[in-house]
């Protein structure tokens, strides 16, 4: 589990791609200390496992399905990552509840200055849009975001410049594609409400019905 408030920025040292698989080796630009064998860590907010520690940095494996689901197939030698270590219990909760598993690649439409913010809009799938709402939570390639304003298909987000000098983000451009992974909690409850939905529509219980056994 993650907060979606980025750590920090890494480079990717290398990286071997094979049959849609990838391994890649990467070196944080902040301390980066005790990482051990089977960690969790995020990177540009997909949840990867470290195989290995190295010095202020370590090797994941990215499956066929992540690479499916992300940008991480899109990174080359020397590519900048945003990067954030697990959730520990007892940490301060900044962010939100981010799992690490990418819904989809949302792409930026556009990038406006705000005063010293910015103003990004970025396309996505109309599938999830049910699950992004004005004020709610958001994570772009691991950064928890506010939604200001939403579409079923498009959302809007507000980037401070603390945020824009910490994570990537400061690089995006119009086209740029980013990993996108929505609300957690308002899955869960559209995954426990969908049984019921589907009951209510296929009742048989009509006026006439109520009607005939004394209602």
């Amino acid at each position: 589990m993650f907060t979606g408030l980025v750590q920090g920025l890494g480079v990717v040292e290398s990286l071997t791609a094979r049959a849609g698989q990838m391994r890649l080796a990467l070196r944080a630009r902040f301390p980066l200390r005790d990482v051990v064998l089977g960690e969790s860590i995020a990177v540009n907010g997909a949840c990867l496992t470290v195989e290995a520690a190295l010095d202020n940095g370590f090797t994941a494996y990215a499956s066929a399905e992540t690479m499916d689901k992300t940008n991480l197939g899109a990174l080359s030698q020397g590519a900048t990552v945003n990067l954030e270590r697990a959730l520990a219990l007892g940490d301060r909760l900044g962010g939100h509840l981010v799992s690490g598993h990418v819904d989809c690649l949302a792409r930026v439409q556009s990038v406006t200055d705000a005063g010293e913010s910015v103003r990004l809009r970025l396309s996505f799938p109309a599938e999830h849009g049910i699950f992004v709402v004005p004020k709610g939570s958001v994570a772009l390639d691991g950064v928890s975001l506010t939604v200001n304003d939403c579409g079923q298909d498009w959302l809007e987000v507000n980037v401070i410049p603390s945020t824009q000098g910490e994570t990537t983000i400061g690089d995006w451009k119009p086209g740029r594609q980013v990993n996108m992974e929505t609300d957690l909690i308002g899955k869960y409850v559209a995954r426990m409400l969908a049984p019921h939905a589907s009951a209510s529509k296929a009742s048989n219980i009509t006026e006439d019905f109520l009607k005939l056994h004394g209602f």
